[in-house]
């Protein structure tokens, strides 16, 4: 947590990050909008963070369709599969790649500047579904169709060998999917500090989900003039190390 920050240098920031958003500078709107989310919440400043939000969600919202416009899709399966230079589009990482590889892919082209769609697949289930995953301090992980019917091959790390590119589609429904699942595991008698927090962990595991931001904003307003909790925090989700 950025708990440095003061009301006002919040307020100066994201000013700066509106004229961001303005100006079509969707990397350094995001950026700030980070820090400031953060520094609001170690203040405990659930009104500031229910304004954050919206301008995250729209340079969010604005990196994934240049991702998707870009109608590029690139399959990776180990780093030689990244194309040189790292272009905007949309990536797909299967194993033997894990879930932290599509984060730190993922950081990577924002520091770049470059919009793209990034999702981790792991192995073919036996009911012939992909698991999506996105790995942050929280992990969030839903199982969804192919693009297509896809052989089980038991000798490979992704259990097929399929090799085609999936579909911009796919790509869109898959992302919706896993932040959808992420909302459904939020805990409805949870403390509304801890919700925010939930939320703000699933949104580093998945940034792409617009869902998420606004269920982020309505979390914050909730949380406005509440108490902070008295009751350890217990978490029934899975332990980002565990796959």
């Amino acid at each position: 947590m950025d708990s440095a920050l003061g009301s006002s240098t919040i307020d100066e920031l994201m000013e700066r990050a509106c004229q961001h958003v303005a100006a079509a500078e969707y990397f350094d709107a995001e950026r700030v909008c980070t820090r400031c989310l953060r520094g609001s919440r170690s203040n405990l400043d659930f009104e500031r963070m229910a304004r954050i939000v919206l301008p995250l969600q729209e340079a969010r919202r604005q990196r994934r369709v240049a991702a998707l416009d870009a109608g590029m899709v690139a399959v990776v399966r180990t780093r030689h599969d990244l194309p040189r230079p790292l272009a905007a589009g949309c990536y797909l990482l299967k194993p033997p790649m894990i879930g932290r590889d599509g984060t730190s892919l993922r950081e990577t082209l924002n520091r770049r500047g470059i919009p793209a769609s990034v999702l981790t697949r792991e192995p073919l289930t036996r009911m012939g579904k992909w698991p999506i995953v996105g790995v942050g301090p929280m992990v969030v992980r839903t199982q969804v169709e192919p693009p297509w019917p896809v052989a089980r091959d038991e000798t490979s790390p992704s259990k097929d060998t399929d090799t085609r590119l999936p579909p911009l589609e796919w790509f869109a429904r898959a992302s919706e999917a896993l932040g959808d699942v992420a909302i459904a595991a939020l805990a409805p008698g949870d403390h509304p500090h801890y919700r925010v927090d939930d939320l703000l962990d699933f949104l580093e595991a998945h940034p792409e989900h617009e869902k998420l931001h606004q269920e982020l904003e309505r979390a914050c307003r909730a949380a406005i003039g509440t108490a902070e909790p008295t009751l350890p925090r217990r978490r029934g989700i899975e332990d980002p190390n565990s796959f």
